[in-house]
């Protein structure tokens, strides 16, 4: 028979156990942030039916979308977010749930999108969200989680760009835009990318503005200056829109509670520019960035989504919430060299190289575990040297060493292999030492 050649399908991979362990970590300390804040975990099907997913997010989502017809006939597709399948699942649970329903979900989502750095067709999100308030203090609170998970991760360069879709809404209103709001938000999200030319252009093409009512949209995406100016300037381009000033008056309460718990300018930014790409958001919007690597794009995304669940329940579900871009913030972390080169999560390794001993390493083991510390027994009993390299190799901080003669004295060998340290230490003291 022949063999099959090993192969993965382009845009997705596997990930091996020195890019799992980081992978894991960042979403054991996202679960353990949105926890402190009282979010409660969920999960969905991966698949949904298909009317259920299409015209939810924009038409190039609904191309990327993977579909197929299953074996019971029925046309289903691979969830291309999480949010459109949380708006499905509020609307058929929420006489259970009750309201505010606080929830996160960290799974994998799928688009047929080309590839790039840090981006595949199957990556995992890791979404909170808050159900069923148009109250500001949700949206302050949100903001909140993405500084205090950025900082959990480990950062402290980094900024989270603010803005309130409900600014640039009140502003088309004014210019008799509103009903081109989707082509116009879709050519100013790419305003950083292409520039203001080609964005203008677009508008004028796509959305049928004029080069004057174009012109207005971007001199709102180039206020300049800090929160208090721009605000100002925003206050005098809506004025008379009733959206438009409530889109200020948002922005200001969140600024302001932001500054009142000690988040300072260079963390949280007006960015009236940002304009997010799902045409869902209604209200405040964020997208974060890492200071050293602004070039990686977003990492942290979201915003307030007022309308999703019109589509299934006629009772009012507002919503709002944010995503950590995972695969993406972990390719950044790899190149600022934040990722220690490990492939076990265990610090601990005992090596087996006296085989009339077995059961003492054993013991040794159980006893560190009992205390919380991770550890390796090496499954055969090979010479000591090979033993260290293997552990060397993987990645372990510790080896706990101990031959027939430290046995008797109840003492081991802790020998640290980062620092390439050694001290003998007693058996019943080895945890203690190794937390410390």
């Amino acid at each position: 028979m022949n063999k099959i050649t090993p192969r993965t399908l382009k845009g997705f991979r596997d990930y091996l156990p020195e890019t799992m362990i980081p992978r894991k970590k960042l979403i054991d300390t996202a679960t353990r942030v949105y926890q402190s804040y009282g979010f409660s975990p969920i999960d969905t099907p991966a698949l949904e039916y298909l009317d259920i997913l299409t015209g939810k997010g924009s038409d190039e989502t609904d191309r990327q979308l993977y579909q197929f017809t299953d074996h019971g006939g029925r046309e289903v597709g691979l969830r291309f977010d999480l949010t459109v399948p949380l708006a499905r699942f509020v609307s058929q649970h929420i006489n259970a749930l009750g309201t505010p329903f606080k929830r996160f979900h960290i799974a994998s989502v799928w688009r047929g999108e080309n590839t790039q750095a840090g981006r595949y067709r199957e990556f995992m999100q890791c979404d909170f969200d808050t159900i069923g308030t148009l109250d500001i203090s949700a949206d302050i609170e949100s903001t909140l989680v993405i500084y205090d998970l950025m900082k959990a991760i480990g950062f402290d360069a980094f900024s989270i760009h603010l803005n309130n879709r409900k600014v640039l809404s009140g502003l088309l209103e004014k210019l008799h835009l509103v009903d081109k709001t989707v082509p116009i938000l879709r050519a100013l999200d790419k305003l950083a990318k292409v520039g203001r030319d080609k964005v203008c252009e677009e508008m004028c093409m796509a959305a049928g503005a004029t080069v004057e009512q174009a012109e207005s949209v971007l001199r709102l995406a180039a206020l300049a200056g800090d929160s208090a100016e721009i605000l100002a300037d925003l206050e005098k381009l809506v004025a008379g829109n009733e959206k438009g000033e409530s889109g200020v008056a948002d922005l200001r309460a969140v600024l302001s509670a932001a500054k009142a718990v000690g988040i300072d300018d260079a963390h949280l930014k007006l960015d009236v520019s940002i304009a997010r790409g799902l045409d869902y958001y209604t209200g405040t919007i964020w997208e974060t960035f890492l200071d050293a690597m602004p070039e990686l794009g977003s990492v942290c995304s979201g915003g307030r989504y007022d309308n999703l669940t019109g589509m299934f329940t006629s009772q009012p579900l507002p919503g709002i919430g944010a995503s950590l871009g995972l695969d993406r913030l972990l390719a950044g972390m790899e190149k600022l060299g934040m990722i220690p080169a490990v492939r076990t999560p265990a610090p601990v390794f005992v090596p087996y190289f006296d085989k009339d001993h077995l059961h003492d390493y054993l013991k040794i083991a159980a006893k560190l575990r009992a205390a919380g510390v991770g550890v390796e027994v090496y499954p055969e009993a090979k010479k000591l040297g090979q033993q260290l390299k293997y552990a060397d190799r993987k990645g372990f901080t510790y080896a706990v060493i101990a031959g027939a003669d430290e046995l008797v004295r109840g003492v081991c060998q802790l020998k640290n292999l980062v620092e390439k340290t050694q001290e003998e230490v007693p058996i019943d003291l080895v945890a203690d030492k190794i937390r410390g």
